[in-house]
């Protein structure tokens, strides 16, 4: 069979064949798809390349029926696992309602509901809903509104922006100005005013202590950066709860509770990236939940929709947001033309209904803990330095010494060979300095089992191969 497309003159002509094999495929993407990550020798030379057709729940299968687990979510995204149809079926119902409105001056059901239930679900009073399409536009999003709000109370000069060594928060410009490994080679200068302070972090201290007091110090050191940019220049402090890019440290209540009160202190606004940690990933709906605080401005996306539709927002708080009821005539000076997709709403909103039907949230809590009791077995081994993590979102670190702490580096041969011989064993995970552990919250006991496992004789394997690297 075949099917028509278009020519460059837009004339229908022969297309290519449906029905073509896994080799023809992957050869189409080679030739056509730009792989976001991945260098090309990667995928072109060391058979690097590998085409998806399906998954239920944990597991997915390639278009050669390689099966395989996968163990971080897609990309911390698909929390209600794979092959929800109930999701494909209220997105089809919705497209052929309504497809699009544009948000720049309406809205719809599905998106006027979805921002009603996200009303509901995040902590305080966060009520107000700005929609996008993924979580880099939603940073870019919670910035440009804090900006604009610090100008509009009287503060024109309040542009800077202190986020935290290690962070990621996405990838375009405004975005990537945040994120501590942004790459300074290609797209330099970035954003101007953006500066960068630790993270909270107790198994390798910038400050020379250990457990709350190094949380501590880390939130100290946000305020004297705070007094030495000058308060009166500051817009906004933002971090995940969790970090995961710097290596799922989980910080004490202490840390975030200190952030709270600094930022109030001097006049900060306080944005809490929930792009990963959102939706269940750490045992609760929302991190913050397990700090006590509640955020001026919260990032979500990724669980939002488990990755059925891209759908992200910024939400604000009525403190926030009632600069512009009391302005009046002020617009936010910011629009997304995918913004509240009603497909994308409607899938979000049937995604969140299985939350709560499935018990999802505590469902990650509680198996969060077997992973982790599990993950903890894996101490034996010379090259793992650390267990920590909370909920489904949990990781090992990987050292040269355990005495030392000494990193093997982000790029090391030993990471790349250790992530390669999971793949080839049926587990797709990330590895670098940490190996994250971040499944889908339907995750079983078995599949949990079965990637300690995996993990375990892939260690074994490049420990032996990598053994004379080890330091003492």
């Amino acid at each position: 069979m075949v099917r028509e497309v278009l020519s460059g003159d837009g004339q229908a002509g022969v297309g290519l064949v449906d029905a073509m094999s896994p080799t023809e495929i992957e050869q189409e993407a080679l030739d056509h798809v730009w792989i976001h990550m991945q260098p090309w020798h990667e995928l072109a030379e060391n058979d690097g390349l590998h085409v998806f057709e399906r998954g239920e729940g944990s597991t997915l299968w390639d278009t050669r029926g390689r099966e395989y687990l996968d163990g971080i979510a897609g990309l911390w995204v698909v929390n209600a696992g794979h092959g929800r149809r109930e999701i494909a079926e209220v997105m089809a119902e919705q497209a052929g309602k309504l497809a699009y409105a544009s948000a720049s001056s309406f809205t719809t059901p599905p998106a006027a509901r979805l921002a009603h239930t996200l009303a509901e679900l995040t902590p305080g009073d966060l009520n107000r809903v700005f929609f996008c399409s993924g979580g880099s536009e939603a940073v870019e999003t919670a910035v440009k509104i804090a900006k604009q709000v610090q100008a509009m109370r009287g503060f024109p000069r309040r542009y800077k922006v202190i986020a935290r060594r290690g962070s990621y928060h996405g990838m375009t410009m405004g975005a990537m100005s945040l994120t501590a490994s942004r790459n300074e080679t290609y797209f330099g200068p970035f954003m101007y005013g953006v500066s960068h302070v630790p993270h909270p972090n107790r198994y390798r201290s910038d400050f020379g202590v250990e457990g709350e007091q190094a949380d501590i110090m880390a939130a100290r050191y946000v305020e004297q950066e705070i007094e030495n940019q000058g308060p009166e220049t500051v817009a906004c402090v933002i971090g995940e709860p969790v970090s995961s890019a710097a290596g799922v440290h989980v910080p004490s209540p202490t840390y975030w509770r200190m952030l709270r009160e600094i930022c109030d202190r001097h006049g900060v606004l306080l944005i809490c990236d929930e792009v990963i940690n959102g939706f269940g990933r750490t045992g609760k709906m929302f991190a913050t939940e397990h700090f006590g605080i509640v955020p001026d401005i919260m990032t979500i996306a990724k669980g939002l929709s488990s990755g059925y539709a891209p759908i992200a927002a910024a939400i604000v708080r009525d403190s926030v947001f009632d600069s512009f009821k009391q302005q009046g005539m002020v617009a936010m000076g910011h629009l997304l033309t995918f913004g509240g997709h009603p497909v994308a709403a409607a899938a979000a909103q049937r995604n969140l209904q299985i939350f709560a039907d499935e018990n999802l949230v505590r469902q990650s809590a509680e198996k969060g803990e077997y992973l982790k009791a599990r993950l903890e077995e894996l101490r034996s081994h010379p090259s793992v330095g650390d267990v920590r993590g909370v909920g489904l979102l949990c990781a090992i670190e990987l050292v040269r010494s355990k005495t030392n702490k000494t990193k093997w580096g982000k790029d090391s041969i030993f990471a790349k060979r250790v992530e390669a011989l999971l793949m080839e064993r049926g587990f797709i995970t990330r590895t670098w300095e940490v190996m994250h552990f971040a499944p889908p919250l339907v995750v079983t006991r078995d599949e949990i089992d079965r990637m300690v496992a995996i993990a375990d004789e892939a260690l074994t394997i490049a420990e032996r191969e990598h053994e004379a690297e080890f330091e003492a």
